[in-house]
């Protein structure tokens, strides 16, 4: 009923809103007499702030066409690599012909896959984290759906079709490269997906398995540091979960019938968290509007254009997500089970981790993703690296000014790392395989 009356109050207000927006723009016209007063600027400030409170916000574009290598731009084209009912593998192919004139030479860069988390935003969330790999990477990410536009009859999505999702994707990527293994990054929620789909293949000797997991502010074992979102888990029981936080997907949606976690609902508990600072956040930007400050409030409408625009998950996986991870702690423990057997993070011998922490993360404390080294006791030393960055929070490990002059370089460095000690596998080994 939730999400039906949710649907219902967007309709009631639409006139309003769209009131709002004629309103703000009558107040700015040229043709208004008063419209560099005062008055006519406050109006129109708070007729926006209240239009862009209440519009819906769709799913955003990627926007990236190109990036700078050597000082010299390199065309990019996104295309779908794979494409599976809950999720789309993108690649952000970049231009050969250019890429080879900057440098000088065809030798190609590390393949990496950037698995984007499914917890409420689209993966354009991590534009700036894809924008910063372009340059030296050939860059995958995974592209989830939102669950309200899978018709019910495409079938049932949980963590264990998650994890064979990163499977079937890191073997796509690798049978496209016979020479080297992919490098995968997970951040915030896949960490234990990724860690188990590492355990899998690695157990299985699969030729195709990782060369390389980069795991940021990630979920592991949450009961390190917890915060206040690990606390609510832990405090309310699987039940209370099933009974107050899915809903049917109304009509006309093409998932209709289909039971939700709505991101509606998650976008309530991000606001909710951080609500002096969302507001804070907002008036800053009524008096951007009103002082004429276009960069600044364009700033501000850029980073709420993409952080309200939030997508459904379904049911299975939001309940075992909260069963397995925030609550009985699986992975942690060893307990872990995927299509009948039990996932081993200790058969991973031959990838290399790396973890990365925002020393001031409230989502995933210190500590949880640095226990995924306690896990992969059998990866040698020389391939482990565990970083926590000063002064930033969760958002800033992946995106803002740090991740790009201080994380992402650490992390490019790790990764070649990798790839060389990948390359000198003794050929018989590779040749078992």
């Amino acid at each position: 009923m939730l999400y039906s009356a949710y649907e219902m109050a967007y309709a009631a207000v639409t006139p309003a809103r769209i009131a709002a927006g004629v309103g703000a723009r009558f107040w700015r016209s040229p043709f208004n007499p008063i419209a560099n007063s005062w008055a006519a600027r406050s109006a129109a400030a708070a007729l926006d702030v209240f239009e862009h409170a209440l519009r819906r916000y769709p799913k955003p574009e990627w926007g990236i066409d190109e990036t700078t290598i050597n000082g010299m731009r390199v065309p990019i084209t996104i295309e779908a690599a794979d494409k599976k009912d809950f999720a789309t593998l993108l690649h952000f192919k970049r231009d050969e012909a250019a890429l080879e004139n900057v440098r000088g030479h065809a030798t190609p860069d590390p393949k990496v896959l950037i698995i984007a988390p499914m917890s409420g935003h689209f993966a354009t969330l991590l534009r700036g984290t894809v924008e910063a790999m372009l340059p030296d990477h050939d860059v995958y990410i995974t592209d989830w759906a939102d669950a309200r536009d899978v018709p019910v009859s495409r079938g049932r999505f949980d963590l264990n079709d998650y994890v064979d999702y990163l499977i079937d994707f890191m073997r796509m990527i690798g049978r496209s490269s016979s020479s080297t293994r992919v490098h995968t990054m997970a951040v915030c929620q896949p960490g234990p997906a990724l860690l188990a789909a590492a355990a899998i293949m690695a157990e299985n000797n699969d030729p195709h398995r990782p060369a390389s997991m980069t795991i940021m502010g990630s979920p592991i074992d949450t009961r390190l540091s917890p915060t206040l979102p690990n606390v609510l888990s832990q405090e309310r029981d699987y039940a209370w979960f099933e009974n107050n936080m899915i809903f049917t997907t109304p009509a006309p949606y093409p998932g209709v019938m289909r039971r939700v976690y709505p991101g509606f609902v998650q976008l309530s508990s991000f606001l909710s968290m951080n609500s002096d600072r969302h507001l804070n956040a907002h008036y800053d930007y009524f008096q951007h509007l009103v002082e004429g400050d276009g960069d600044n409030a364009d700033r501000h409408r850029s980073f709420y254009d993409e952080y309200l625009s939030v997508l459904d998950l379904t049911e299975e996986f939001y309940l075992q997500t909260i069963r397995e991870v925030f609550q009985e702690h699986s992975l942690a423990e060893g307990k872990f089970m995927h299509r009948g057997s039990l996932v081993k993070p200790a058969a991973i011998t031959d990838i290399a981790l790396m973890t990365v922490e925002g020393e001031n993360d409230d989502i995933s404390g210190i500590g949880q993703t640095q226990a995924a080294h306690d896990l992969c006791v059998n990866i040698p030393a020389s391939l482990q690296l565990d970083y926590v960055q000063p002064s930033v929070g969760h958002y800033g490990v992946f995106n803002g000014s740090r991740w790009r002059t201080e994380i992402q370089p650490k992390i490019a460095k790790f990764i070649r790392k990798a790839e060389d000690a990948v390359l000198q596998i003794p050929q018989q080994r590779l040749a078992a395989e």
